[in-house]
């Protein structure tokens, strides 16, 4: 788990990267083999195994088959996952996209926001807010109309802020788009910021969003009980199939918390799993939103 993302001089450990060392640190682990090992089987020092398992650098594909070979990997998908993981880090590591326009106004987000564009699937829980890529302009602006001067720091001016919101929400209209399934606790439904008619709109959102063939929307009932992750949201990030190479994000006011795989991120996805059986199915909760819509 990290709280941040780690920088040493001009290089930058990344949150894929730290996975993916993650991942060979535990292989290496069970062949009972040594760091000086995977430094002689690359014919490189143990420094620049260290920076790799680490995440510092960028792992090429033929150093990662070739610890693969010295790990006794022979499981295709195995060492077909970690070549997945490796390239789309190295793609992260050197990307340019609108997120770079909105650094100041994303924040603490910014790296999330890059694996958010690269994911192919995003498993939300969320029991404050309505979850950012599906919130209204005008929910956007309603929660940022009286920031505190910590958060003005944090998220930069507010109509960036809203225009790096509408940015990001784009992912679920990409060919092909970014799946999502989100889950949302009543309480959210009911604690809406700002006038009636942002209330509306926003639960109107809500149901055409529901309809999109790539985004199952759920809501958390009062009556499912109480939980684990009712004092806090988080996100599960696919970059494959479900449970491989899993990363967790749990956002926390003016910081962030990473678990990057092993049994903590297999924890969250349980977690979510019993959120999403104990809440009421996408039909019922469209129905849900309309009604609520109707006592407005």
């Amino acid at each position: 788990m990290t709280e941040s993302q780690p920088m040493q001089g001009n290089s930058t450990s990344t949150v894929l990267g730290r996975r993916l060392g993650g991942e060979l640190i535990k292989l290496r682990t069970a062949a009972g083999l040594t760091q000086t090992h995977a430094a002689k089987a690359l014919t490189a020092s143990t420094t620049k195994v260290a920076k790799m398992e680490r995440g510092w650098v960028p792992m090429r594909d033929p150093d990662i088959r070739a610890l693969c070979e010295l790990y006794g990997v022979v499981d295709p998908g195995t060492a077909g996952g970690l070549l997945e993981l490796a390239r789309i880090d190295r793609e992260r590591r050197k990307a340019k996209g609108w997120w770079d326009a909105y650094r100041p106004a994303l924040g603490i987000m910014h790296e999330y926001v890059t694996l958010e564009q690269a994911a192919k699937t995003v498993r939300m829980w969320q029991p404050g807010f309505i979850p950012g890529l599906l919130q209204t302009p005008e929910y956007v602006r309603t929660l940022r109309t009286t920031p505190t001067a910590t958060m003005a720091k944090y998220q930069g001016p507010q109509e960036d802020f809203v225009a790096a919101r509408l940015a990001r929400q784009q992912r679920l209209y990409d060919d092909p788009p970014l799946h999502l399934h989100a889950v949302v606790y009543e309480s959210v439904l009911r604690n809406f910021p700002g006038d009636t008619e942002t209330a509306r709109g926003q639960l109107d959102h809500l149901v055409k969003m529901a309809e999109m063939p790539n985004i199952s929307l759920q809501v958390y009932p009062f009556s499912g009980g109480p939980h684990h992750a009712l004092n806090g949201s988080f996100n599960v990030i696919s970059f494959a199939e479900l449970g491989a190479m899993d990363v967790v994000y749990a956002e926390i006011p003016f910081t962030q918390l990473w678990v990057e795989g092993g049994e903590g991120a297999t924890a969250y996805t349980e977690l979510f799993e019993m959120i999403s059986g104990r809440a009421l199915d996408e039909r019922e909760s469209v129905s849900f939103l309309r009604k609520l819509r109707k006592e407005l």
